[in-house]
């Protein structure tokens, strides 16, 4: 029988897993690569020595791993769980739940957040970061900080991609699979909500160093271009500033037709055209990864109370180089128009810090956190290609540099007053993505026998063989949060809480994109130059020059902005809501958590206006959605007998269109290469979800689960692909509706060694699998209208074929971890396991194929070591990735004929790391 206090522990560690609230559980502090020393204790679930189910486990107990160091933070109260043999917030909670503690993500050796993510069950990573939840894009996961919403830094999504986390920052990460009311509405496939380091108890330093490399870049040849000096820390010295004429015409709001000085023009173009920033330099040896991390704490009396400081710093600077091949086909029998290999060289540098002020007086917490996260790519591409329309070989010269940049700061308090509990929490959160001097120059080499140059390659800038173009792009995105939550126990063992939630995101979103083009005689010799030659100022003047006297070499170098119909948009998402829940038991084996969610939201781009004094015809490319909901949820967990226990689940959420879904503006994502492009008419989805799961814990750590889950989902949101000029375009519109269905298992087991002899004493095989398998379809049928900005409502079968996948959905996921773990000390060895089916990336348009992506297998390495270096903590971390050499796959296939849209081998990758803590 459950005593009263066993009772009130269930249900204090269930409130604070599923309404707002933090979950700690204390820890030890000797592993220096899993998390913050000293983990401060703020309070506790008291503990009752005369029963054994809430007794402190004894020296041989075994605790299931994570939950003695999980941090949760979500919205709300704080809570420490000591002193339970069954521990496990997954099972305690009393909604669907993952949590990898900081041993766990420390475990996997991944140097990201997205790279441990992928290792829960049901979740897959899309290599821009990107998490999709049982097999739903991007656009149906929820990531938070702390509770709080993010903004993201890309044009291309509205959720932050989470390969911007170093693993450094992060405590530990929730992934809440069912929907409870306490959660934003956007709830499509789940929540993931990462907690930054708690504050420390005691004052410790912590540094470390890493290097890698793979057999695809390391060593290897590759290609860049100059750039800025400081192109290496991430941070440009100022080279890449808007240069002065370019600022001008950019202030002065003129259209560049309406500017009648042709000196002013030219001046804008020598601006614009930076040798240093365009010219191709071939690397004959790349150089390895490297990282450093700096990590402080310390823990300090004031008054009656205790204030906790952590700072946190590292930066990391990457290589990766890939030969990606790139066909191009518009036509269902996929006959090429084009096909390419794109040499493509990537310099990620990361930077990132964290300042985190905690304070404890009494029975109220308080938590101030401080996030700075830059991540900048510099990319250098050079393709060579065939175009079979016109007949030429053809290559691209291009070169970028995006800037991202994340600043959130965030305050939670938490107070207790009794039984009553008031938590607060505010925060403001800006992103930001600047790519300056976008460059695309193209080349051809012409078969045409009449051509002088026959065999050489040629850029005559006429735009249509050869092209020239510059593009400067500016994305700013800010969040404000604030919320208030009330919690109280209106009857013995049942708690009500209410809460309020204001969020608001607004972004402005610019893009100029300027094609240089000639006129009247340009020079055939000169179009052999390079493009540092080819554009620069010489070149430029010549045309125009008194010593120029000859007619016949007469000409101009002409800039057009091919933006200029809608340069700039801002858009705007804003949210009221409130909710009520209660939660608590039935009677002893019963478990609730119901709720109800109203959300009023008002989402609206429109575009600026303000970027032309004169401003040009409206395209009528604005969206205004103004929708509320009520959003009901209800999980029911019943303990069937000893450790074994089921769940149903029920609930209403909705997906709102990403702002890159909206924006009819043009972007090419530099993961993929591909040109994205938004549809001002798309509107919510709303989503229906149904879960039922039994789960199994028979104690040591081992445990066993299986599920099945359903989802309906009207007017789900779609990517599909068209074929313009020569290229794939990706845009997006509402099908008519989806079903998902599935299944997951997940099995945990520990295995004590001691058996096998004296040198196996302490030592733990750790085995955890999980597998999901997934089924959707849109339903899709004649006389079925879609909107689609260009097209107008037009017949939806042109755009979606019945009974096809959702974008995004792997029928299977499988993750497998085999673990050698010593129970003393830290020294693990473990191997990772991953697969992936196929999944569709994007629809074809009428007859085209859909675009295919093939994650496939992945195997992986990490060994771990904790050394003591004269009385000094120490870790030693090895690791090895993708040792089955898997390649990226994306390609189209009619059944008889396959070609590659973005396709190249990854390699493997090998790394080493040793921190130090003080």
């Amino acid at each position: 029988m459950t005593t009263g206090k066993q009772l009130a522990g269930l249900l204090l560690l269930s409130t604070g897993l599923t309404v707002p609230g933090v979950v700690f559980a204390q820890g030890t502090t000797g592993d220096a690569g899993a998390g913050i020393p000293g983990t401060a204790s703020v309070g506790q679930v008291p503990q009752d020595a005369d029963n054994a189910d809430t007794a402190a486990p004894g020296p041989d107990s075994t605790a299931p791993d994570g939950a003695a160091d999980a941090q949760v933070s979500i919205p709300g109260g704080e809570i420490i769980v000591t002193g339970r043999v069954s521990r496990d917030p997954q099972r305690n909670a009393t909604q669907v739940l993952s949590v990898l503690s900081a041993e766990q993500i420390a475990r996997t050796g991944e140097g990201d957040i997205a790279g441990a993510l992928g290792r829960v069950t049901g979740l897959s990573v899309q290599g821009n970061g990107l998490v999709f939840v049982r097999g739903l894009g991007d656009r149906y996961s929820l990531a938070l900080l702390n509770g709080l919403p993010l903004p993201s830094p890309e044009p291309l999504s509205r959720v932050v991609p989470l390969d911007i986390f170093p693993t450094s920052v992060v405590a530990s990460s929730l992934v809440q699979k069912t929907y409870s009311a306490n959660f934003p509405g956007e709830f499509g496939g789940g929540v993931i909500n990462l907690t930054t380091s708690a504050v420390p108890d005691r004052t410790f330093i912590t540094v470390g160093t890493g290097i890698s490399g793979d057999t695809e870049t390391t060593g290897q040849v590759g290609y860049s271009y100059f750039g800025a000096d400081s192109d290496w820390t991430g941070f440009d010295d100022g080279t890449r500033d808007v240069p002065p004429a370019l600022q001008a015409f950019f202030d002065g709001g003129q259209q560049l037709e309406s500017i009648t000085d042709r000196g002013a023009v030219r001046d804008i173009i020598k601006d614009i055209t930076n040798p240093q920033m365009m010219t191709i330099q071939r690397l004959d040896r790349l150089p390895v990864n490297f990282s450093g991390t700096l990590t402080a704490g310390t823990g300090i009396d004031v008054g009656d109370g205790r204030l906790g400081i952590i700072a946190t710093a590292g930066i990391s600077n990457r290589w990766r180089n890939r030969l990606i091949q790139s066909d191009a086909s518009g036509s269902g029998d996929l006959v090429l128009n084009s096909t390419s290999l794109n040499y493509t060289t990537d310099n990620r540098v990361l930077v990132n810090g964290l300042l985190g002020l905690g304070l404890e007086i009494g029975d109220h917490r308080f938590r101030f956190t401080n996030l700075f996260i830059r991540d900048t790519l510099k990319q250098t591409v050079l393709g060579f290609g065939t175009n079979f329309d016109s007949g030429n070989r053809e290559i691209d010269n291009d070169t970028s540099w995006f800037e991202r940049q994340l600043f959130d700061s965030q305050f939670v308090g938490e107070m207790e007053f009794g039984d009553f509990e008031v938590d607060v929490r505010a925060g403001y959160a800006q992103t930001q993505r600047e790519a300056p001097f976008e460059y695309s120059i193209q080349y051809f080499m012409s078969q045409d026998e009449n051509n002088l140059y026959e065999g050489l390659w040629q850029n005559t800038l006429d735009g249509q063989r050869s092209n020239a173009s510059v593009v400067f792009s500016d994305l700013t995105e800010n969040v404000y949060h604030g919320g208030l939550d009330l919690s109280y126990p209106v009857l013995d063992g049942i708690t009500v809480t209410g809460g309020y939630a204001y969020t608001k995101t607004d972004r402005a979103s610019s893009r100029r994109e300027f094609r240089i083009r000639a006129n009247g005689s340009f020079p055939a010799a000169f179009s052999l130059l390079q493009p540092g030659g080819l554009l620069s100022d010489d070149v430029i003047d010549f045309g125009e020059s008194a010593q120029n006297t000859d007619p016949a070499m007469r000409y101009q170098l002409l800039l057009d902005e091919t933006t200029s119909a809608a340069p700039a948009f801002n858009a705007e998402l804003e949210v009221h809501a409130g909710y009520l829940m209660a939660r608590g038991n039935l009677f002893d084996a019963l478990t609730f958590d119901v709720g109800v969610r109203y959300e009023d939201a008002r989402q609206t781009v429109e575009p600026d206006l303000g970027v032309y004094a004169s401003p040009p015809p409206d395209i009528g490319a604005s969206t205004a959605l103004n929708n509320d909901y009520f959003l009901p949820a209800a999980t029911l967990t019943y303990e069937i007998d000893a450790g074994l226990q089921a769940r149903l689940s029920a609930s209403k959420t909705i997906a709102r269109p990403q702002f890159r879904e909206l924006i009819f503006q043009p972007y090419q994502d530099p993961e993929t290469t591909r040109t994205f492009r938004g549809n001002p008419l798309l509107t919510d989805s709303e989503l229906l979800n149904l879960e039922a799961r039994l789960e199994y814990y028979p104690g040591g750590g081992t445990r066993a689960l299986l599920a099945g889950f359903y989802k309906k989902i009207d007017r789900p949101i779609e990517a599909f692909a068209t074929f313009e000029d020569g290229r794939v375009v990706t845009s997006f519109a509402n099908a008519p509706s989806a079903e998902l269905y599935g299944g997951e298992a997940e099995f945990e087991y520990r295995y004590d060694l001691e058996a096998l002899g004296s040198l196996f004493t302490t030592k733990q095989l750790l085995v955890v699998a999980n597998y999901t398998y997934t089924q959707s379809s849109i339903k899709v049928q004649e006389g079925d209208t879609t909107a689609v900005f260009g097209f107008g409502t037009d017949d939806a079968t042109l755009f979606f074929r019945p009974d096809v996948p959702l974008t995004g959905q792997s029928d299977h996921l499988v993750n497998l971890q085999l673990g050698l773990e010593d129970t003393e000390r830290l020294q693990q060895l473990t191997f990772l396991l991953s697969y992936g089916s196929e999944r569709v990336v994007s629809r074809g348009f009428s007859d085209l194929p859909d675009i295919i992506e093939e994650p496939g297998a992945r195997f992986d390495i990490v060994f771990r070591q904790g050394i003591d270096l004269g009385g000094v903590d120490a870790e030693l971390k090895l690791e090895a990735r993708n040792l089955f050499g898997q390649s990226h796959q994306e390609f189209q296939d009619n059944g008889t004929r396959r070609i590659e849209i973005n396709t190249y081998d990854i390699g493997t990758s090998f790394g080493g790391s040793l921190s130090f803590t003080f």
